[in-house]
């Protein structure tokens, strides 16, 4: 145990540069105190760790040192190959590069390793899109990913939502797939947007290169953003009656409305149906969400939307005789 977390220490000053014990010790979920005697240790076996004093100081190898020694445990064999994802390595420009990896990685691991890697790549595969979802064309993909990596700004002819065209100089921060979707976030006036990739109908490569924002976090700026949207788009709530079959068909309505749905579920009356109350864009929506689940949903609030499902029933009713 003490000697997987010296290899992790020495591994993280290598790779991440100087890093103070607190930032250490949070890192590898032991005491400070605990980093200062690894510290010693790593040095009295003659690793090259030094120490800068004062309160922006902290520890790092020297310059130029690296360790070939990477203890790798099967577990993490095992969780690089079940991380690959050659299909949109492809689209990124990266696939002969991600296939070449794998095999210097593969070849570097002992033979029992080896062995097991080989068995999560027959066993394990990752299918991004979700079920019967045409894949996007995303023809300049790579050229954004090649942006996005060297930190050079790029000029695209862009498809916004209304079908207009507009030109934009972007300097790209990075590249998200999203239940099989691309999308580019990249900053314009100093602040970060969120670009489709699939409507970027073109796009060049600018011999300009730009400094990226310090403290960027491409997850967090995702994670937030992706928030944002959701509340911003789901706006109205109405409250509704599930019957037992209504309840399993909730699914039809999409995973952030069933979702919620089933987090506000009250319990059962009698007869199997539930109350809960579901998010929705507009009461426009609503109607033709609800119209799915035929007589396995009730609606009681709002009454406009009641009212609304009432004429549509009674023009099915209409149209059908």
């Amino acid at each position: 145990m003490r000697a997987s977390r010296l290899l992790h220490l020495l591994l993280l000053l290598q790779n991440r540069g100087r890093m103070t014990a607190p930032e250490l010790a949070t890192e590898l979920e032991v005491s400070v105190r605990t980093i200062y005697r690894d510290v010693e240790s790593l040095s009295a076996a003659g690793v090259p760790v030094y120490a800068d004093r004062g309160p922006a100081g902290g520890y790092q190898l020297v310059d130029g040192y690296h360790t070939r020694l990477t203890g790798m445990t099967p577990d993490e064999a095992d969780s690089l190959f079940l991380a690959g994802i050659p299909g949109p390595a492809a689209e990124l420009g990266l696939g002969t590069v991600f296939a070449a990896a794998q095999l210097k990685v593969l070849a570097a691991l002992p033979p029992e390793l080896r062995s097991r890697a080989n068995r999560v790549t027959e066993r394990f595969y990752l299918d991004a899109p979700g079920w019967f979802t045409e894949a996007e064309s995303v023809p300049q993909l790579a050229l954004v990913a090649d942006a996005v990596w060297n930190s050079f700004r790029i000029r695209v002819r862009y498809e916004r939502w209304n079908r207009t065209d507009v030109e934009r100089v972007l300097e790209p921060l990075g590249i998200v797939l999203k239940a099989g979707t691309w999308y580019l976030i990249a900053q314009v006036d100093g602040e970060p947007r969120m670009y489709r990739a699939s409507r970027i109908l073109e796009a060049a490569l600018l011999d300009e290169s730009f400094e990226r924002p310090a403290g960027f976090d491409l997850a967090a700026y995702w994670s937030t953003r992706n928030a944002e949207l959701t509340a911003l788009l789901y706006k109205e709530t109405v409250t509704v009656r599930l019957s037992p079959h209504g309840q399993r068909m909730l699914f039809l309505l999409g995973q952030v409305i069933s979702r919620a749905g089933r987090a506000k579920m009250s319990e059962p009356d009698a007869d199997g149906w539930v109350r809960t109350e579901l998010p929705t864009e507009s009461i426009t929506h609503a109607v033709h969400q609800l119209l799915q689940l035929g007589p396995d949903v009730q609606v009681l609030d709002p009454p406009e939307l009641r009212d609304r499902l009432k004429a549509a029933a009674a023009e099915l009713v209409e149209l059908y005789g």
